[in-house]
């Protein structure tokens, strides 16, 4: 699934290319998650004036209203000059004066959703409970830890449900308690200051890392321009069960949390 990284590299990869850009014609396909909200000829003529992100959601700002893209669990988009002929993953296009911007999603649980504004329905219900934004200024520690200190599952899983901080997918988790030295089945609750704002740090300074490296490709995640991600190919513990801990040479670990695969030192993450 991509994650934030993946999100944000994508973004950087078209929001140039594609800034100023007159809609020619969009084409809606298959349905997906959620409904377009209008018909899709209705956004001929506008302009595109800047694309944004808000956790996974891309928010393209239109002159009438916002566009919001979800990649969901396998979509990909992809910005060209001349693309091929659609296909049978591909369900949504934004053809423009400076290219063509098209959805690609063989599961379909991705989305292309118009809304009269982000805080206006649909955007403000999709984008209410979304977490602090851990790139921004605004993902604040203090304000991190209080968060902790409300839940009482295990870190790991307060992590990846995005309500107190967003985006940090199942990857990035797994890296961020690592560098942080906690075990990931420990309680956010139990987590003191000093070691949530240790964790805090982790969790920019791993995310801000897999942008660096294009994101993370695990089987078929490129940008829009059809680069591949790296940071995979540096993780510190992350598929790397049985093998020796890159610290303390210890076996590292694998368990199952929330039907998602978990890795982690038993001697650096003790508790």
């Amino acid at each position: 699934m991509p994650e934030l990284p993946e999100v944000e590299v994508t973004r950087r990869s078209f929001a140039d290319r594609i800034r100023g850009a007159r809609i020619l014609a969009a084409r809606a396909g298959l349905p997906l998650r959620w409904p377009l909200g209008l018909a899709p000829e209705a956004l001929v003529g506008q302009y595109v004036q800047d694309v944004g992100r808000r956790g996974k959601y891309l928010v393209l700002q239109l002159d009438d209203g916002v566009l919001l893209v979800h990649l969901g669990m396998s979509g990909s988009l992809s910005f060209r000059s001349e693309p091929p002929e659609a296909g049978r993953h591909d369900h949504f296009d934004l053809v423009t004066t400076q290219g063509t911007l098209r959805l690609h999603d063989p599961r379909r649980f991705g989305a292309v959703v118009w809304s009269a504004g982000v805080s206006a329905d649909p955007a403000r219900k999709l984008l209410a409970r979304l977490g602090m934004e851990p790139l921004g200024e605004q993902f604040d520690a203090a304000a991190f830890h209080a968060g902790l200190r409300a839940r009482r599952a295990p870190i790991k899983q307060v992590l990846l449900a995005g309500d107190v901080v967003v985006g940090v997918g199942n990857i990035y988790a797994s890296e961020a308690l690592f560098m942080a030295g906690i075990r990931p089945t420990t309680r956010a609750d139990r987590l003191s200051r000093a070691r949530a704002d240790r964790l805090h740090a982790a969790v920019r300074e791993v995310l801000a890392r897999a942008v660096e490296r294009g994101g993370s490709t695990l089987r078929d995640f490129s940008s829009a321009t059809g680069e591949d991600g790296h940071f995979q190919l540096e993780a510190a513990v992350y598929g790397r069960a049985g093998q020796p801990c890159l610290k303390c040479a210890t076996p590292l670990r694998q368990i199952r949390q929330g039907q998602r695969s978990t890795f982690f030192c038993p001697v650096c993450q003790r508790a």
